[in-house]
């Protein structure tokens, strides 16, 4: 394994110690607002003192109570909804119902409503379909969390959910799978809750076309989805395999939150950041490392990255180019889970040894550090790829070029040759990904024009803002939606 230079001999004992001394408090006091600042952060730092509480149900009268008081009116929250694309749902009651709560992908994209909508005075509940079984400290921190951005947490069954359900202006179903709590819970009041419905999917895998999951997705008043592609699978899916047709469908790229961009933009915190995960990993400063961000899965295409790793060695070599130390590391690791798959990638770093060039990192949602820390990004998601593939936006922020499946919604935000090259996916698209990956190994002109051209792309498309005003326009029109179902 490649070690990290040694300091400059030219600094004086005394001088170089204070260096060091100041670089490693710029990183903590980096890390620790980082932590602090970001939603992935915020979800981190713990719970209150008794989670437990949160299994106790509500008495009727205190939800009523709750959902009678008025939504804050601090002038931080008067503002916010007066300059933001969403400051209309101020004092609406606004229900939000998710199949899981964890650190996943669709989870975590409804907090991120649930505290857009909480910044301009909407009223917030979010109920977990989920069993009591399943849950775990995550779900518990998560929910103390949301308690004290004031979003309100009621059990998924009984009366609250019921009431809240009957009296809320919107309700927003997050996923297909959440689609099973209408039957289970509201039962013959379905009828009366389906107008005001916003159903907000990120599935692309066939399982979820299932009529137990989705057979009220006609009566809805609309659906949203991330990307186009996605979409139409939907549409195509839903007709020609459940003989049933989509709402009113309403694409939505994602954001970057301003958070990830504040550090993506500080080009200290960067540099910093960029020293410290390489220093971690035992890589060089000059060293070249493309990296896969995603939990370790074989749809995430783990084990296509690293043979196509493999094989751009092996051009290297034959070819006799002359290019920086190569690295390849995989983010989403989980060994205490002992996973058939994670097993395989480890055997095959073994068996090709490769070992002191390919590193595991252990899953994380602080990815921003590693963003600054590598060179390139591989979106390597296999099948009908991502429905959207946030990584890949957060890598383009960080000046990243992109080396992606050309498949689902990353088709919709890499510009192939433009801010970066698209592959095939499956076995067809190892050797072409080790191509490219030597491509960009051998040009370094190239990986940084992409990673401009990738952050432009972002900053036009793909920012926070930007999610706030489209998704305002569909809250509108739902909204609208619904008003006229109730007025007929």
């Amino acid at each position: 394994m490649a070690k990290p230079p040694s300091s400059s001999s030219s600094l004086s004992p005394s001088s170089s110690s204070s260096t060091l001394q100041r670089k490693r408090f710029l990183l903590f006091v980096l890390l620790v607002v980082f932590s602090a600042s970001t939603v992935v952060g915020f979800f981190l730092r713990g719970a209150l003192s008794d989670p437990c509480d949160l299994r106790r149900g509500l008495a009727t009268d205190e939800v009523e109570r709750r959902l009678r008081l008025p939504p804050p009116s601090t002038t931080t929250a008067v503002s916010a909804a007066r300059d933001s694309p969403l400051g209309f749902m101020r004092s609406k009651l606004v229900l939000l119902v998710s199949h899981e709560l964890s650190l996943s992908g669709g989870p975590l994209l409804l907090m991120e409503l649930a505290f857009l909508l909480r910044g301009v005075g909407c009223r917030v509940v979010w109920i977990t379909n989920q069993k009591s079984d399943e849950t775990n400290e995550v779900m518990y921190s998560l929910e103390h969390k949301m308690l004290n951005r004031g979003v309100q947490v009621f059990s998924a069954k009984g009366h609250e959910a019921i009431d809240t359900a009957l009296k809320a202006d919107l309700v927003v179903l997050n996923t297909a799978v959440s689609g099973k709590w209408l039957d289970a819970v509201l039962k013959e009041h379905v009828p009366k809750v389906l107008p005001k419905i916003l159903w907000w999917i990120h599935e692309m895998r066939g399982h979820y076309f299932s009529l137990e999951y989705v057979k009220h997705l006609p009566l809805v008043a609309g659906a949203m989805i991330d990307s186009y592609t996605t979409a139409e699978y939907w549409k195509n899916r839903t007709q020609h395999r459940l003989n049933i047709q989509m709402p009113k469908t309403y694409v939505v790229h994602l954001g970057n939150s301003k958070e990830l961009m504040e550090v993506a933009e500080d080009s200290v915190a960067r540099r910093v950041l960029r020293e410290h995960i390489r220093e971690s990993l035992g890589v060089r400063s000059e060293d070249l490392l493309f990296a896969i961000i995603n939990s370790v899965s074989r749809g995430k295409g783990q084990d296509l990255f690293l043979q196509a790793f493999h094989q751009s060695l092996q051009l290297i070599r034959e070819q006799k180019l002359q290019v920086p130390s190569m690295h390849a590391v995989v983010v989403g690791s989980d060994m205490t889970a002992q996973t058939k798959f994670e097993t395989e990638l480890r055997n095959f770093v073994l068996k090709k040894g490769i070992e002191d060039c390919v590193h595991f990192v252990n899953k994380t949602l602080t990815v921003a550090p590693y963003l600054a820390a590598i060179d390139v990004l591989v979106q390597n998601s296999q099948a009908r790829g991502e429905c959207f593939g946030r990584i890949t936006i957060e890598a383009m922020a960080f000046q990243l070029p992109v080396l992606g499946t050309a498949a689902g919604g990353t088709t919709e935000i890499v510009v192939h040759g433009s801010t970066g090259l698209l592959h095939p996916a499956g076995k067809d698209g190892i050797l072409p990904l080790a191509q490219n990956m030597v491509k960009l190994a051998t040009r370094v002109d190239q990986r940084l024009t992409m990673g401009k051209k990738g952050y432009e792309r972002v900053k036009e498309r793909f920012m926070e803002h930007h999610m706030a005003e489209r998704i305002a326009s569909v809250l509108k029109q739902v909204l609208q939606k619904s008003k006229d179902h109730t007025l007929s």
